[in-house]
């Protein structure tokens, strides 16, 4: 069997995003103050938890993020950060830079509605769930490999089964409606192959977690709401997902969400915390 904890993180704040402004792809727009101070809340939310993998878009706004977060993490500060285009925001076209409005008024003409309209030369939904799913594939077969290459070494403890107990620390269990299954003690239950960290936009999060629920029947949390489901995180709003493979089978995850969007370490950062359902 092979286990691995998923944690996805919206990138901070930028100036864009408060005024409600399209970013993108094209648009590569540092952090606010506000959303450098929304980052670091995330990392001390974070602090406890042992990384060994790191993965964040190639645009500013989430390498800013994914730095901020591992800063202020007790176990990984020196973990290096990969950046992968596919974790790239939406790409809207001749939207973006523009006002949200804008994309509204675009798709109304168009007789669609918001969401699912594409602009001119922007990204369809499609293109976005299908590099979703080409990361998520990437990651299952990281998560893999690392279960073979240990399990190669006679005699070798499993990637995560130390003697060190501060690595099963996960701050799930106060925030969020389900704790990480088995995350205290040491028994054989615990052990991660891989602890992946990944740090992405609004609009391809959404994209992702429909293709995770949709086509892979993720388990979700009992009391989420449908409302809650549709809606983008917000900024720095925390998921976490448990990813099984039975005997290695990559076309069969087993996939629950422990927490979706998760955002109580944002209450005193002094932002709004609640995201558009479109944006």
């Amino acid at each position: 069997m092979v286990r691995f904890g998923l944690t996805v993180v919206r990138h901070g704040e930028t100036r864009y995003n408060k005024d409600k402004i399209l970013q993108g792809q094209g648009v590569d727009e540092p952090l606010s103050a506000t959303g450098f101070r929304q980052a670091d809340a995330a990392g001390l939310f974070l602090s406890n938890v042992k990384f060994t993998h790191a993965f964040s878009s190639d645009l500013l706004r989430a390498k800013q993020t994914a730095a901020a977060i591992l800063g202020k993490n007790r176990f990984c500060k020196d973990l290096e950060i990969k950046y992968d285009a596919r974790l790239r925001e939406r790409k809207y076209g001749v939207a973006e830079g523009r006002p949200l409005a804008d994309l509204k008024a675009m798709a109304k003409d168009a007789g669609e509605q918001c969401p699912s309209f594409t602009p001119s030369g922007g990204e369809t939904l499609d293109e976005v769930r299908e590099r979703a799913k080409d990361f998520f594939e990437f990651l299952c077969q990281l998560a893999v490999e690392l279960e073979q290459k240990e399990h190669g070494k006679p005699g070798a403890p499993g990637r995560s089964s130390g003697t060190s107990g501060e690595q099963f620390v996960f701050p799930w269990t106060n925030h969020c409606s389900e704790a990480e299954p088995s995350s205290e003690g040491s028994g054989s239950s615990t052990v991660l192959d891989a602890n992946i960290l990944v740090v992405s936009h609004g609009a391809y999060m959404r994209n992702w977690i429909g293709y995770l629920v949709s086509d892979l029947n993720c388990t979700l949390p009992a009391n989420l709401t449908k409302s809650q489901l549709s809606s983008v995180s917000p900024n720095t709003g925390v998921s976490h997902f448990i990813i099984k493979l039975e005997n290695g089978n990559l076309l069969k995850p087993i996939i629950t969400c422990v927490c979706l969007n998760q955002d109580s370490h944002l209450v005193d950062v002094g932002a709004e915390c609640v995201a558009s359902k479109v944006f």
